[in-house]
């Protein structure tokens, strides 16, 4: 058994975890990062996309994160979120469907504000789906 740390999963909403993991993996800034015990101090942003949860026992959780922040400390490891969701919690169709309107918006403006909001909203947007397609491959059996 490898060693664990405490890691605490908070949204605007609601805590989302806690308890303690192997491991954890996100999307920061510069690219996909995953943290163990003993992991360097660490404080960086994340981008919407999957946070995969390797817990103590083995079993992984999947979560969406809309944004926020990645905070590792030498005993813990913390994740502030804009918005998070268990990925079984995903209403794909809802995603897709926001998606679609701000691949549309994007398309049709030419304010550059509206068209920033747009691509934020289909990256957030595309990265649930990603989520979503993570889970279905860990449920299959694949990585």
């Amino acid at each position: 058994m490898s060693i664990s740390v405490h890691c605490n999963i908070i949204s605007a909403e609601e805590e989302i975890f806690s308890g303690l993991v192997q491991s954890v993996t996100a999307t920061g800034a510069e690219g996909e990062l995953g943290v163990q015990y003993g992991h360097a101090a660490l404080l960086t942003p994340l981008k919407p996309g999957p946070l995969r949860i390797l817990k103590q026992n083995g079993d992984e959780d999947l979560v969406f994160v809309s944004g926020g922040f990645l905070e590792v400390q030498p005993h813990l490891i913390t994740v502030l979120a804009d918005t998070a969701i268990r990925a079984e919690d995903i209403n794909e169709a809802a995603a897709e469907a926001a998606r679609k309107a701000a691949e549309a918006q994007m398309a049709n403006q030419s304010d550059e504000l509206n068209y920033s909001k747009a691509a934020s909203e289909m990256a957030e947007a595309s990265a649930q789906l990603l989520t979503l397609e993570k889970l279905r491959r860990r449920m299959k059996g694949g990585h």
